[in-house]
Formats: structure tokens, sequence, C-alpha cells
């Protein structure tokens, strides 16, 4: 069914539990698991340097977002599963970070994507930054959306 399953990583708990969810699907259909965080490039330039990146954004952007890769693959070891892991990048100044996702996962011919989903409804779940349902729009693969759950249905 499903033989290559990228998720993505950004260190939040509902991160995390997406992709303990994601390496026991792995595991049960003995799929390749491709663990990404995708960097955004774009930022949002304050004080009188208004327009110029110096590097040392992108280069703190990146070392976090290795930061995040290691934590998810030690996640991956310590369940005893191996899993290839790739820090990727926005490439250009408008493309949001759920595109460099898809385009990842296209390009490495993954057949299911699998993200944590914070659950919000409503006009909340329309706000800006939400990766999740931006993928579930877009993507031309499967996207599984985990959310972090107690067990209840109450919003």
């Amino acid at each position: 069914m499903y033989s290559k399953i990228l998720v993505a990583a950004d260190g939040s708990d509902t991160s995390r539990h997406a992709l303990k969810q994601a390496i026991e699907l792995a595991r049960k259909l003995s799929a390749k698991l491709r663990i990404v965080h995708a960097v955004d490039m774009n930022w949002l330039p304050i004080g009188p340097e208004v327009g110029i990146d110096t590097g040392a954004q992108s280069a703190a952007r990146r070392e976090a977002g290795e930061k995040i890769i290691a934590a998810a693959r030690n996640t991956a070891q310590e369940a005893g599963f191996e899993a290839e892991t790739e820090l990727i990048e926005t490439e250009t100044p408008v493309q949001h970070v759920a595109e460099a996702i898809a385009e990842e996962a296209l390009r490495w011919g993954a057949d299911l994507v699998v993200l944590g989903t914070h659950g919000r409804r409503g006009f909340q779940r329309l706000m800006p930054g939400s990766v999740a349902e931006k993928m579930a729009r877009l993507s031309p693969t499967p996207v599984l959306l985990v959310p972090l759950s107690n067990g209840s249905l109450s919003a």
C-alpha cells in the first residue's frame, strides 16, 4: 500500500507524536521512512537592515533545523527504526513551507506524507501558518494529519 512515507518534523509535541505514528506505520508496512524539516528562509526584516540578510539569520535557521532533524533521527533510532533524514529549505521569497515539503515528497517519490496537526477548527484553522492545512489542500501526495489528542472529541 504505502512503501515510502515522508514525515515532516518541526520539533513541537504535535510533530513528535506524528513522527512516532509514522514510525509505527512504516514498521507495519515495511515502508521506507524519510524525516524532513523545512527551513523557512523567508523572513520579515526588522530594523535599519531592512531587506538585508547578512547570513546570520539563515545560518541560525539551518542550525535550529539540524537540531530538529537530529532529535527526530534519535527518536526513530530509539524505536529501533532506521530513517533517512533531510533538511530542506524554501527556495523563493514567496514559497510556503508546505510547498517545500510537497515538492520534496514528489522528488523522493513518497506515497504518503505524515504531519502533526493542532486540530484547530473554524476561523483558527484559516489563519496563516497552518502548514498541515496548506499541505492537505495542495499536496498531490496523500496526507495523513495526526492530531495531538487526549482522546476527547470536544473542541
